[in-house]
């Protein structure tokens, strides 16, 4: 009778599994939409602009999905640039033909032509963002991507009265592209922006703005979700609003250990998801964004964005003056630091052990000397160089007759080489005075290699070759846990003690210290092409990223599939 009833359990427990399967399966949708890039006139700080856009909005479309989902995005390109678009932070399990780094999966769109992106999003909520990933058009192109639960499933905090997507951004008054080719000639470091914006628009401290500044409305008692996303292309920003705290629950579409706040940091690229609630005093309170600037000595944008958080009763009559937050200075590292060291994962996770690659990787600047054939005013860089950057002494040259997908899935040769170096080729004091000739890197199109399964801990080490500055480092189709970060040179006799292998948190963008280090692991359980750099647009045109090459499993479920038939020739 018991082995029946054990049977009966079994059975039972397996008919529920199989139809919770099943359920799952029948309430995934699949979103389609159509991005039409095009170029569209855009009105800040007094000026009038034919900025380039999706579907005419700026910000773009917010696209919203549950966990389980899949998206179909025609991207139809009518500017006068390629195009591709990156879904920032997706996974995309066995979909790498969408990941969208232009000449890394994919040849750009061309002016006319169009390419729709497939993918699911897997095991995955809250937020995330969409942009191009194309020269500096995500300085236009972006917008927000909200994953939130299945059906059925809720968050695990209590459910928000309201949700508000705020993205961080930048904006020239000039066109972007403009920008980043003039200083690409010149080989300077591009003009700063000339405002930081909320929701697009710069708020009430920037000329011409006050009537476009973003309200966003609160009642007494309320709880509201802000989905905080950093769009900037160049700066880390710090974030508050004025005398409320914030309670993180999430980054980068990972839920974390809810802990309180009164700033936010995030670096371009990052997301971070907090609960406000609505308990002062009704009124209107400023949202404000401003530079974290860790480079001593290098210009910066040190304008300050606004939004206003506005208490419903506040709109009647004579709107009161909004109140402004306390924003910590400009190079205050010691607050960014207790931030990010607050991260934790819920409870306690798998984080790989018995390592098979250990890596260590340099990242930062340098300068090169200028080729002879140059003139004088192609070498405006520090005493006549070019500006440049590199990870272990590589400074990565994208192809451009192939991406680096197709070159891998097809064969062809001469496109990248995979010799990587996973340490650095010369060891040095990386955060000391350094050697002045260590500033000139090698440039190639080199891959590092790794088995499918392979579990993986990379040492993200920050120099001081010109300069330290805090990176921003974004990983491509993986999440990693980030088990430790410090000050100074990694050392493996005592930083290892370090390590939290408990609850770290799982993140796919990694905020590495200026003049520190943060150690990173992951499972390479996606094969494909996967590009990991800077998020500082202006470090990825110098250079300042690489690509792992993940090579395929066993059988069809651990393999890249084919590419789609509409990807794009170059």
């Amino acid at each position: 009778m018991e082995t029946l009833n054990k049977f009966s359990i079994i059975s039972l427990a397996l008919l529920l599994s199989i139809s919770s399967a099943l359920l799952s399966c029948t309430t995934a949708e699949i979103h389609r939409h159509q991005f039409v890039i095009q170029a569209t006139p855009v009105k800040r700080l007094c000026k009038t602009h034919s900025s380039i856009t999706v579907n005419g909005m700026f910000p773009g479309p917010t696209l919203e999905v549950r966990n389980g989902d899949s998206l179909q995005v025609q991207v139809v390109n009518k500017a006068r640039y390629n195009v591709t678009i990156h879904w920032h932070g997706v996974r995309q399990m066995r979909s790498g033909w969408a990941d969208g780094p232009e000449f890394v999966t994919q040849c750009p769109i061309r002016p006319g032509g169009s390419y729709t992106y497939r993918f699911t999003i897997q095991g995955q909520e809250g937020t995330l963002w969409w942009h191009a990933h194309s020269s500096w058009l995500r300085a236009t192109v972006y917008g927000a991507l909200i994953i939130r639960p299945r059906l059925g499933e809720s968050y695990p905090f209590p459910k928000p009265n309201r949700e508000t997507a705020i993205l961080l951004g930048e904006w020239w008054d000039a066109n972007p592209i403009d920008v980043v080719r003039e200083a690409t000639r010149k080989g300077a470091a591009p003009n700063v922006s000339n405002a930081y914006t909320i929701n697009s628009q710069p708020g009430d401290l920037y000329n011409c703005s006050s009537k476009d500044t973003i309200i966003v409305p609160i009642a007494s008692g309320e709880t509201n979700l802000l989905r905080v996303i950093n769009a900037a292309l160049n700066q880390p920003l710090f974030f508050a609003v004025a005398n409320h705290k914030l309670t993180v629950v999430g980054a980068d579409a990972s839920y974390t250990k809810p802990f309180t706040t009164s700033v936010l940091m995030l670096g371009p690229g990052q997301t971070t998801d907090v609960l406000i609630r609505a308990d002062q005093p009704q009124a209107r309170y400023y949202m404000a964004a401003r530079a974290y600037q860790s480079a001593q000595n290098a210009p910066f944008d040190n304008t300050t964005t606004t939004a206003i958080l506005e208490y419903n009763s506040a709109r009647k009559g004579n709107a009161p003056k909004p109140i402004m937050p306390s924003l910590p200075a400009f190079n205050d590292t010691n607050t960014v630091t207790a931030f990010t060291r607050s991260f934790r994962s819920p409870r306690k996770v798998e984080v790989p052990t018995d390592i098979d690659e250990s890596l260590f990787f340099t990242v930062g600047l340098g300068l090169n000397n200028c080729p002879p054939s140059f003139r004088k005013s192609r070498c405006q860089g520090p005493n006549g160089t070019r500006f440049a950057a590199s990870m272990n002494n590589v400074s990565f040259v994208l192809p451009r007759n192939f991406s680096l997908l197709q070159a891998h899935q097809q064969g062809i040769p001469g496109v990248f080489t995979t010799d990587f170096p996973g340490n650095p080729p010369v060891k040095f004091d990386y955060t000391g005075n350094v050697s002045r000739s260590l500033y000139q890197p090698i440039t190639g199109t080199k891959l590092y290699k790794l088995k499918f399964g392979s579990r993986v801990q990379v040492v993200v080490q920050d120099t001081n070759i010109v300069g330290a500055e805090n990176h921003p480092i974004h990983l491509h189709g993986y999440d990693f846990y980030i088990i430790a970060e410090g000050f100074g040179n990694f050392d493996p006799k005592k930083d290892t003690s370090k390590f939290n292998l408990v609850d770290p948190p799982l993140r796919n963008t990694v905020s590495v210290p200026a003049n520190g280090w943060a150690v990173i692991r992951f499972v390479a359980d996606n094969p494909g092409v996967w590009l990991m750099h800077c998020h500082l647009d202006v470090h990825i045109n110098w250079g300042l990223a690489m690509a792992f090459l993940v090579e395929n499993g066993v059988g069809e479920l651990q393999s890249l599939p084919p590419p789609p038939p509409d990807l794009p020739l170059c």
